[in-house]
């Protein structure tokens, strides 16, 4: 096997990297080798496998594979130059070696050189002659010509006449290279002494070993033509519009015989010299047209020789070339292929950066096959011509995904013909992500509310931040910034999700504590580095009606009983009290009424709503007890409402002695709760614990007892003041400023007694121990109450 191997440097474009060639005999067997192609481009193997190199042929049969493992070039299927070829020389195969990152282009040829194997052959295996034995000597008779597939030295070299007796072999040489074989008449014919005459007409070839063959001519030697037809011209030629429709006449050829008669008749026949012409052209045998029964098409064949015999009736013959030239018109498309491809691309990459390769096919001729290319739409990119038809689309402005993260690239090529032709082919281009954009809050600023007494965890509301990028670049996480409330760490009060932007409530609120706050949270994509921006969050704390309202006045102790003082003079309308409640809640959760909720009398006072205000709604007769206990509530607006309840005494008398006789066993009155299990449970917990205290308290007390005794008469003890059982000493408390001593001696039958006392700094206020008969305390504003017993003064009580 002969290789030749041509390396070929292409400058012109920055696609095609170079040239090779290489020569292989035809019919070599599948997996031969053509060449080390890695070698001879100076290209390393692993460059074959990491660039993904392959065969394009642009859509022609592949005939030689890449071994991107080995570097070289196998044959991939059997080739036959003949079918592939035909006479057509030199006869090669060109593809395209491509590579890809960076992408790479290599042009091979492989010419297929022929090899000897195809006989010279006749189409037929005889011939027969009817000669006239007046025919002169030198007439010439024309034979078939053999035909031999291969070519140059392995085609048909000559031929061969046996028998040599009456005739002799002629070639003469054709335009187009051929070689006209003719038997000429040596010596003349007798039919008396031979009728019949059978030669051997041999066709060889040049190759090695050297084949040939054979067609057995017969001639019948026949009385007087002695005139051979005569064509008017050696040479026609025509031109014919490819596609032309079957039946259109191409030519009609004449030729002339002087002979008269029958030996004049002259008949027309194409020689079987190209075994296709006779599927393309027929000649009518009688007048000599030559018509087209066949498809003509520029791109198969650009022009045929048609070789025309005329035979007369005696077997003379002449013979005629007729030339076609096929004419081409615009019949094909440009045939666009995807040579390479990229499917993805980032959005910051430069302009002028290759995304695809194309190649285009227009097998027209001239302008009909001149084709150019262009993007349809208006889109960020641009087509640019290389070489041979091969084309580059390149980005020719700046990418941007968040604008359009995917293109479809429709590139129309169009050829210069009349009317013009074009196909379209479409691309895909998908457009990568980079992290360019920051996240952007849906708000400039957050107000959220919350209501107090909130439980921990709980979820206030979101927050959202949108990332124009993309998936890993436009994932959000939220994050709390560092900051302080009133010197507390923010992250004390909220929590945010990182995933969610969702906002917990970390404590409780109390609206009474805290009224508002605010703080910053950050929004950062998970971008390489990441991007982020802030928002302002502000949380204002919603009041609830949680607190109870608180009574102010009257103060209510488990010290001394009080008592409002009333006198049974006091008209309708007379002010006992007032009852004074705050609540801390804000808003109509502040807002309190007052109620009347139980009374001794229900119809001798009233409460005022908004006041709270304690009236008489008639006159006060002597028939009015002087104990009258009223329940007051307090109640606030809110949803639901809260209250509390206040009990008020009253003592309806004239004078503190009367009042000290009905009130003797006012702190004996007890308030017996309507449930009595709860006492039923107490008093069980308590029987098996008081039988066992019982003795030791009895004992306890009989032991301090004589132990009291022994310390009071112990001589070298210091002397304490004994103070009465009965005796008291108060201080000062609740909205009383002053309080004094008295000392009050009471008769058993008279309610006016001698009483001592003091000044003081409010309303008449009488404090009472109903166990004791000896000793009472009273306050009294800037009056002495003996001095005027009749006046009508509000008193209020306390008893011990």
């Amino acid at each position: 096997m002969v290789l030749r191997v041509l390396l070929i440097s292409v400058l012109s474009s920055a696609c095609v990297s170079g040239q090779v060639s290489y020569s292989i005999p035809e019919e070599m067997a599948k997996g031969s080798v053509v060449g080390n192609i890695a070698r001879d481009l100076g290209l390393d193997v692993n460059r074959l496998r990491t660039g993904k190199a392959r065969v394009y042929t642009g859509g022609s049969a592949e005939y030689i594979a890449l071994n991107k493992e080995k570097g070289v070039l196998v044959v991939r299927e059997e080739i036959d130059r003949e079918l592939l070829c035909g006479e057509a020389t030199p006869c090669a195969l060109h593809f395209q070696i491509i590579l890809e990152n960076p992408m790479e282009l290599f042009r091979v040829t492989v010419e297929i050189v022929d090899i000897n194997d195809n006989s010279p052959n006749f189409s037929n295996g005889e011939k027969r002659f009817e000669i006239s034995e007046s025919a002169v000597v030198g007439s010439k008779f024309v034979l078939e010509k053999a035909i031999d597939l291969d070519i140059g030295a392995n085609g048909l070299q000559g031929y061969s006449l046996r028998p040599t007796d009456n005739f002799v072999l002629k070639l003469e040489n054709q335009p187009d290279g051929s070689k006209k074989v003719e038997m000429v008449l040596k010596k003349n014919l007798d039919r008396e002494q031979n009728e019949h005459i059978s030669l051997l007409l041999t066709a060889v070839d040049g190759g090695e070993p050297q084949m040939s063959g054979t067609m057995q001519i017969h001639v019948t030697v026949l009385d007087v033509n002695d005139n051979a037809p005569v064509f008017t011209n050696p040479l026609y030629k025509v031109n014919i519009i490819e596609n032309s429709p079957r039946g259109t006449r191409v030519m009609t050829v004449s030729a002339t015989d002087r002979d008269k008669g029958s030996n004049g008749d002259v008949s027309y026949l194409i020689s079987n010299s190209k075994h296709r012409l006779t599927e393309l052209f027929q000649i009518d045998r009688r007048s000599g047209e030559v018509i087209l029964i066949g498809e003509i098409d520029y791109e198969k064949a650009k022009h045929y020789q048609i070789d025309i015999e005329a035979v007369d009736n005696g077997g003379l013959s002449d013979s005629s070339k007729v030339i076609v030239d096929v004419i081409d018109v615009n019949d094909n498309i440009p045939y666009p292929n995807i040579v390479s491809q990229l499917e993805l691309i980032s959005e910051d990459s430069p302009p002028n950066t290759v995304i695809a390769m194309l190649s285009v096919n227009d097998p027209d001729s001239g302008n009909n096959g001149e084709v150019e290319c262009s993007i349809i739409d208006k889109i960020p990119f641009k087509i640019d011509s290389t070489v041979n038809g091969f084309y580059s689309l390149v980005t020719d402005l700046a990418l941007d995904r968040e604008v359009a993260s995917q293109f479809n690239i429709s590139v129309a090529c169009y050829d210069k013909g009349v009317p013009s032709l074009s196909s379209n082919i479409t691309l895909t281009l998908q457009i990568s992500d980079v992290n360019d954009n920051a996240p952007v809050f849906e708000q400039r600023l957050y107000d959220a509310f919350i209501v107090e007494n909130n439980i921990q965890g709980l979820s206030i509301f979101t927050v959202k931040a949108i990332d124009a990028d993309w998936n890993q670049n436009a994932r959000v996480s939220y994050i709390l910034e560092d900051s302080s409330v009133n010197g507390v760490p923010i992250s004390s009060y909220v929590s945010v999700s990182a995933d969610s932007g969702v906002i917990h409530a970390v404590r409780s609120f109390d609206y009474e504590q805290i009224k508002d706050f605010q703080f910053l949270v950050k929004a950062q994509d998970g971008g390489s580095p990441p991007l982020s921006s802030n928002v302002t969050v502000k949380i204002m704390i919603q009041d609830q009606n949680d607190n109870p309202p608180q009574v102010l006045y009257p103060v209510q102790t488990g010290g001394p009983l009080v008592a409002e003082m009333v006198p049974r003079s006091a008209d309708v309308g007379y002010l006992v009290t007032k009852v004074v409640a705050v609540d801390v809640d804000s808003g109509q959760n502040a807002w309190l009424s007052y109620k009347l909720q139980k009374a001794t009398d229900r119809a001798l006072f009233e409460v005022g709503l908004q006041n709270g205000e304690i009236r008489t709604i008639r006159q006060v007769t002597d028939k009015d007890a002087v104990k009258q206990r009223l329940t007051v509530v307090v109640e606030d607006n809110g949803q639901p409402s809260r209250s509390a309840t206040v009990n008020v005494n009253v003592a309806v008398a004239d004078s503190f002695p009367e009042v000290l006789s009905e009130f003797t066993d006012f702190t004996h009155d007890k308030e017996y709760n309507d449930n009595l299990t709860f006492y039923l449970v107490l008093a069980l917990a308590v029987v098996s614990f008081l039988f066992i205290t019982c003795l030791v308290v009895i004992i306890s007390v009989k032991i301090y007892r004589w132990r009291q005794s022994r310390i009071l008469y112990h001589p070298s003890l210091p002397v304490i003041p004994y103070y009465p059982p009965r005796y008291s000493d108060t201080l000062g408390s609740g909205t009383l400023q002053h309080v004094y001593n008295y000392e009050v001696c009471r008769t058993t039958d008279s309610r006016k007694s001698d009483c001592k006392f003091g000044r003081a700094a409010s309303q008449n206020v009488l404090m009472m121990d109903p166990s004791s008969t000896g000793t009472m305390q009273r306050i009294q504003i800037e009056k002495n109450i003996l001095d005027e017993p009749d006046s009508p003064l509000e008193v209020r009580l306390i008893f011990l």
